[in-house]
């Protein structure tokens, strides 16, 4: 399967058989997306949480190619309210669409739907672990600070080939934490996202693949530019 980053937290994943899921659609007002929202296509949505930075184009995009928006309970009531099918999924619940299985799992961060008159809650936020039909698992572990369950839930139970992780820092955790978190996930490969969209979360990625470097070298860190593809391709254990 593949792996585009198209800035932010915002990726498009592709299965071996052609199956197109958005993760926090963040495009038109993405100054790292140089790509226009017109273009994308899509299968599947994923939003993690309500912020305007990560449900980004979602209702647009979906309006367009029908895509099976998935999302919290909050927010699916939410999209519901604008005319939309939802899958409505929760923290710990699996659904299995177009052969993908896809998981939400925790976060610690907030959610609010920021981007409308009224201010709503967006229920808890969350992280999608993906399963594709060839048994790979990649982990989108949304917006979050660190937290024990990255090392004790996510890596030891679920064990995801694939983490990207955020490391902008201020809003979630920087890259130190998220080295750390990278070690307690213990993927093969960790993509670093959510950072240098906006001046308030600069960082140098050099300085998050170092830390991984030092705390677990055989974590291969994969650097991207917005609109990089990244081939996830691992030998499985019979």
């Amino acid at each position: 399967m593949e792996i585009r980053w198209l800035g932010h937290s915002a990726f498009e994943l592709i299965s071996d058989e052609g199956v197109k899921i958005l993760v926090d659609p963040f495009i038109s007002n993405n100054p790292a997306c140089p790509l226009p929202v017109e273009e994308l296509e899509a299968n599947i949505i994923c939003i993690t949480h309500g912020h305007s930075d990560h449900f980004g184009d979602a209702m647009e995009i979906a309006n367009k190619t029908n895509a099976t928006l998935v999302a919290n309970h909050e927010i699916s009531l939410f999209l519901g309210e604008q005319g939309f099918d939802c899958v409505s999924m929760n923290t710990g619940g699996s659904v299995s669409i177009q052969g993908i299985r896809i998981t939400m799992l925790d976060a610690k961060h907030s959610s609010s739907i920021d981007f409308t008159e009224e201010i709503r809650p967006a229920g808890d936020p969350g992280s999608f672990l993906f399963t594709f039909e060839d048994g790979t698992k990649v982990f989108h572990a949304g917006d979050t600070g660190l937290f024990s369950d990255m090392e004790n839930v996510i890596g030891r139970i679920y064990k995801p080939d694939v983490a990207m992780v955020p490391i902008g820092d201020k809003f979630t955790m920087g890259p130190f934490e998220g080295a750390l978190a990278a070690m307690w996930i213990s993927p093969k490969v960790v993509i670093p996202m959510h950072y240098n969209t906006f001046p308030v979360i600069e960082q140098n990625p050099a300085v998050f693949s170092n830390f991984v470097k030092q705390l677990n070298p055989a974590i291969d860190v994969v650097i991207m530019n917005p609109l990089e593809y990244y081939k996830a391709d691992f030998e499985k254990e019979d």
